[in-house]
């Protein structure tokens, strides 16, 4: 009788580990609800729901706990950086218009300086995409073969450079032009050489003026292979023989 009941003794076995293991089963099966319920919300729904179950498994107060369902707060519009950031092209296309905007009226400064003073057949400007171009025919400055500003010019050089002057300053290109006709005289060997050199004279001329930065001009000689008009007439050849004086858009 002893027996038997010490081996009905020993054959039962401890079943307390049961209770953490139902409850771990438990939670991850609490875990695997509200996984599959916030996968089909945003990520505010999510984030309301994580901190409660948070706040259940910490001991605080739990979702079931309310006595209606929690409150999810409705995300404002709040613009984003990605929707404060101007797109590079349509940034690119404001600066250009904004620029193309401050040369206009730097041109119409200048034509107002050729309309008063009378310098229509002499002077003229042209906007493009690539800067604003006062074009200065070469009988305004110079003699037929010459390098040398006239004297009765300076004054035009030094006006012209007080409407150069802007803030912030601008690269600007002076550029020398001549015709076809071949040079004749021991001071130039080609055209090429007298268009460089009228450019650079010209350039050192508007550089009296303190105002303006030397670091932002340069200067070119195109000789006759840049031509506006014709080579075979005088008032074609005429119009070929020019300086020009480029002032540069921002970037440029």
């Amino acid at each position: 009788m002893l027996k038997t009941r010490k081996k009905k003794h020993e054959e039962h076995i401890d079943e307390s580990w049961l209770i953490p293991y139902a409850d771990m089963l438990t939670l991850l099966l609490a875990l695997f609800i509200v996984l599959f319920a916030v996968s089909t919300v945003d990520a505010a729904k999510f984030e309301n729901m994580a901190n409660s179950f948070k706040s259940a498994l910490n001991g605080g107060t739990g979702p079931l706990d309310y006595t209606s369902p929690v409150s999810i707060v409705e995300q404002t519009s709040i613009p984003t950086s990605e929707s404060a950031i101007i797109p590079i092209d349509d940034q690119e296309k404001t600066n250009g218009e904004f620029d193309q905007n401050q040369l206009k009226e730097i041109k119409e400064k200048i034509d107002a300086y050729i309309n008063e003073n009378k310098l229509n057949k002499s002077l003229k400007t042209t906007l493009t995409e690539s800067g604003l171009i006062i074009t200065i025919l070469d009988r305004a400055l110079f003699d037929s073969g010459s390098a040398v500003v006239k004297k009765e010019s300076i004054t035009l050089a030094k006006e012209i450079s007080q409407l150069l002057v802007t803030d912030p300053p601008r690269r600007i290109v002076i550029a020398g032009h001549t015709d076809n006709i071949p040079i004749k005289n021991h001071d130039f060997r080609s055209n090429w050489e007298l268009s460089a050199q009228r450019s650079i004279n010209f350039m050192e001329l508007l550089l009296q003026n303190e105002k303006l930065d030397p670091t932002k001009f340069s200067q070119s000689g195109f000789g006759e292979f840049q031509p506006v008009a014709s080579n075979d007439t005088n008032e074609g050849r005429a119009k070929n023989r020019r300086v020009e004086v480029k002032i540069l858009p921002f970037g440029e």
